[in-house]
């Protein structure tokens, strides 16, 4: 099975340019104002303009306001939500849009829980836990709390990078594997040849499988 990628964190068309040309199954754009990464409607609105058919959109959102997801889906052409804070399924589920649920992972059970939970989703992201912050923070975690049984697609994050990708692929055997940090020259800011590596890591061992 190949294993898709998201390139999550994007702000500038160069960089949403350079991730398409390596491959890249999905974007990611970050409206969290607290975020190094965090764009604007109007920014996000830009940088979509660039993404081709067969490329999804993605917005990540932690903890807001249904009215500001409801006002960046009024500008911002987005193929699917991602919710990275502490909201219910409820919640998730309450705009109409498919979506996928982020967990930071801190202890056994939290994923099997997290799939019964959040079973509407169209996936489950894993990524680590840190008590100040909801992803991007370059750490990886225990792979070996993620289940073998899997009712979602299971989408790993944290910590990734062209040196690790292979071993996280071959180890946990996720449907994607989403990376910010580790493709990055300064938080925002993505470095095309580290695009082009790690996605040339991840088909590479996919077609070696």
């Amino acid at each position: 099975m190949t294993t898709r990628v998201k390139i999550c964190g994007l702000t500038r068309p160069e960089d949403v340019e350079a991730a398409i040309h390596a491959g890249a199954d999905a974007i990611g754009l970050v409206f969290f104002d607290k975020s190094p990464r965090a764009v604007s409607a109007e920014q996000a609105k830009q940088l979509a303009a660039r993404i081709p058919a067969f490329v999804t959109l993605t917005g990540l959102f932690v903890n807001p306001e249904p009215a500001f997801v409801k006002q960046v889906l009024e500008q911002v052409p987005l193929d699917l939500l991602q919710f990275h804070g502490d909201e219910t399924p409820e919640f998730c589920a309450s705009f109409g849009r498919r979506w996928i649920k982020a967990i930071r992972v801190q202890e056994a059970g939290q994923i099997e829980q997290a799939f019964v939970d959040y079973q509407n989703a169209c996936g489950l992201l894993v990524d680590a836990w840190d008590p100040d912050r909801y992803g991007g923070t370059g750490h990886s975690f225990n792979w070996q709390l993620i289940p073998e049984q899997r009712p979602l697609p299971l989408i790993l994050a944290g910590g990734l990078s062209s040196a690790n990708v292979a071993s996280a692929i071959e180890q946990v055997r996720p449907w994607a594997v989403d990376v910010s940090g580790g493709v990055e020259q300064s938080k925002g800011r993505k470095d095309a040849t580290k695009l082009s590596e790690f996605i040339k890591e991840v088909h590479r061992v996919c077609k070696t499988d």
